[in-house]
Formats: structure tokens, sequence, C-alpha cells
């Protein structure tokens, strides 16, 4: 199999990721106290974490990726970066949020569902002929009866949660004994790599069958994968709404956070805009309703911020 399969739409998309991951990149060096061991996150993640699973995946027959520009095995280099970039924005903003410590994974994760709801529906359908045949972007092998969404598992969506949690989960431990070393450099080199192997393994754990779909109560394919989607859906709302309601410990505004707003807002218009080109119009609800949700809940972040940097002015006025 060719390593590049010259798609224009498939290497459109990937150069912009990897034009959207220089610009955080570049982000991070300006603004991260020590931003080489983030920049080591960023490739560990991409590297030993998400793309083994990825190609683990596709070995196991679950799904394919059609070949384009830098490729990692059987995937794209652009997804896991794509998945870091969500976990590294998300985990930025919740840093300026009043909100507890150990609702922030799962915050993660729901901000990372939302973003693949408006990605997956549009990539599955992106099909070209190329010299390996008629093949999508992302291709998934299911039958027609089992429980999906326009042609997504069902439990690919939980699956975000699960995969950027568990990241979550992990690189805010190894920030935290990064910082209880006093900043010390052989940790700051080993807290990205081994919390990324420890969120793979359990990635890879019977915990994520149960998460997916409740087994062994349930099964794949049965109401299981829906109970989890409506779980993973309602709780991070709650904790939202319980635990953060609006409090912020800094201002968060996108003009100064522009990775945010390119991976919550350009993103997600990008695949709108696709959806409309090719004429996907049956999943051109989905696009927009998720596309609006993920513009919405970052400017309010920024709107609650600003409303906040107004009082702080008034107050210091007076």
């Amino acid at each position: 199999m060719a390593d590049l399969t010259f798609v224009p739409t498939w290497v459109f998309l990937d150069s912009l990721i990897f034009i959207i991951a220089m610009i955080t990149t570049y982000d991070i060096i300006k603004k991260e106290e020590y931003p080489q061991y983030v920049l080591l996150e960023m490739v560990c993640f991409s590297l030993l974490y998400a793309a083994i699973f990825e190609n683990f995946a596709t070995i196991m027959g679950w799904y394919e990726y059609g070949r384009s520009l830098i490729m990692v095995g059987n995937v794209t280099l652009g997804v896991p970066i794509v998945e870091y970039l969500v976990v590294y924005t998300t985990l930025g903003m919740l840093r300026h949020m009043e909100i507890p410590e150990w609702c922030k994974p799962l915050i993660v994760g729901f901000f990372g569902r939302i973003f693949d709801f408006s990605l997956d529906p549009v990539a599955v359908r992106l099909r070209f002929t190329t010299v390996d045949g008629t093949i999508g972007r992302w291709t998934w092998f299911i039958d027609p009866s089992d429980a999906n969404i326009y042609n997504v598992p069902v439990y690919n969506f939980s699956g975000w949660v699960l995969l950027c949690g568990y990241a979550a989960v992990f690189l805010i431990l190894g920030r935290r004994w990064f910082k209880r070393s006093n900043y010390n450099h052989k940790v700051g080199v080993l807290y990205p790599m081994l919390s990324m192997l420890a969120a793979l393994a359990v990635l890879m754990s019977p915990l994520s069958n149960f998460l997916l779909w409740l087994e062994p109560i349930f099964f794949k394919g049965s109401i299981g994968e829906w109970i989890m989607l409506s779980v993973f859906l309602a709780a991070p709302v709650v904790l939202l709404l319980v635990f953060w309601r609006g409090r912020m410990k800094h201002r968060f505004l996108l003009k100064e956070n522009y990775p945010t707003a390119l991976v919550f807002i350009l993103l997600p218009v990008v695949n709108v805009v696709f959806a409309v080109v090719y004429g996907f119009f049956e999943i051109l609800w989905l696009e927009l309703l998720f596309a609006f949700l993920s513009c919405f809940l970052v400017l309010l972040v920024d709107y609650i911020s600003r409303s906040e940097k107004q009082v702080e002015a008034s107050q210091i006025g007076s």
C-alpha cells in the first residue's frame, strides 16, 4: 500500500491540523513556564498513547484510515495530534475555571465527545476512489444491526470520553508530580512518557468495556451503549452546573488563547462546510448542533471572563 494517496480533501484537513499544531506549539513556547515538557506531552500522547491504540484498532479490524500525508503505521498522524489538541486546550481552559480537579477528566472527555460528534459523521463520508480502492478518510467495519449513529458505532462517541478523559487523569497526576518535585528535570522528562503509557494500559483494560457498554451486564451493540452515551452526556453537565457555576480563577479570553478557538470553533465550522459542499445533508443537523455547542461553550467561558474583567475594573476604579 502506498505511503500517500493524494486526495486533496484529506490533505487539506491534515494540513489544517498540522498548522493548528504548529500554532499551538508556538503558544506553548510563549506561555508555558516549562514548554519543553508540555511539548513532550504532545509527542508522548501522539506516539505512545493515541497512535498505538489507533493502530491496534486497525489491526483488530474495527476500522481503517485513508492514507494521507504523514502516516504512523496505519494511522494518519493528524488523528493523534488533533486528539491531543482537544485534551491540551480543554485542560488549559479548565485551569482558568474554578472547578475541582477531580471533575476535570470527565469534562475534558465531554469536550472531546462534542468535538467528535462534529468530526466523525463527516469523516466516514469523505470517501474517494484511490489506488487502494474506494475508501474513506475513516471507515468503520460494522454490521447495519449494530448500535450506530449515521454509520458510526455509538460506543465510539463514548470512546472519545475515555480516550481524552484517561489522558487528562494521568497528565494531571504527572504535572502534579512534576510540581511536587520542584520541577526536577528528570521528572519533567519521565512524567509525559509514564502518564501516557499508564493511560494506554487503562484504555485497553476491561474497565473500558464496562464504561463503553456496561460489560458484563450488557454487550457491544446493545442498549448498554446508549445508556453510557447518555451518562457521559449528563454527568459532565451536572458537574459544570454544580461545581463550576460560572466562577473563574483567572480570565480566559479566546483572543489570548487562540488554539482553543481554532480547535473548538474553526474545526467544527470546517466540518459543517464540508457537509454542505459534499451534500451530506442527512447529517447536517448533527453537524450544526455540535458545532453550535462547541462554539457556545468556549464563547460562554470567554463571555464570563469578560464580565468578570469588567467587574474587576469597576472595583479598582471605585
